[in-house]
């Protein structure tokens, strides 16, 4: 019987760490490749009260090779594309290196997003515009959708959903691929 590969040994133990932590994570299929989070909006923002649920997916050669993550409820962010969930990050992304773990997503890189939106490198332009142009009206925008998609309410109508469609509620989650040329 072989051993599990290094990176592989790397994912448990990084899934494990998040699990382990403040996060609760959710085991999608017979692997720990691919999995869902859920994501607290950051004190002082907009944000805050509202909880997401992420996919994650980690590709064979984790921690080499960034994961792909998307929200997997609706959020309203310049940087987040409302339909699809994609996540234009540029840590994750392009600069991604074995040093950081799944924990810096969900602790560092994503609070950070929410809290700085870059709204000159939008995947959303009508939040970008708000925010650059409008800001109360985008604060505003962001605790309506809080309260009409980040709810604990919200996700358990997400979750009976994504059980009684299987696995198309969360389909619309987008491959890293797409979003390669994103930058924050």
């Amino acid at each position: 019987m072989s051993s599990p590969s290094p990176g592989s040994r790397r994912m448990q133990v990084d899934v494990v760490k998040l699990i382990e932590s403040k996060h609760e994570v959710t085991i999608l299929g017979d692997e720990m490749n691919l999995f869902s989070v859920k994501f607290f909006g950051p004190e002082d923002t907009p944000y805050f009260g509202g909880v997401w649920k992420l996919r994650v997916s980690l590709p064979d050669n984790y921690p080499f090779k960034s994961p792909s993550i998307g929200f997997m409820n609706k959020i309203y962010h310049p940087n987040i594309d409302e339909s699809s969930g994609t996540v234009c990050l540029d840590v994750i992304n392009q600069t991604w290196t074995s040093m950081y773990d799944l924990s810096n997503i969900f602790e560092v890189f994503l609070p950070h997003l929410l809290t700085y939106p870059n709204a000159q490198d939008p995947l959303n332009g009508d939040a970008a515009a708000l925010y650059l142009h409008k800001p109360e009206e985008f604060r505003s925008k962001v605790r309506d959708y809080v309260q009409k998609f980040a709810t604990e309410s919200a996700l358990r109508e997400l979750e009976e959903q994504s059980s009684s469609d299987d696995e198309s509620s969360i389909s619309h989650f987008s491959s890293e691929d797409e979003t390669q040329d994103m930058e924050l």
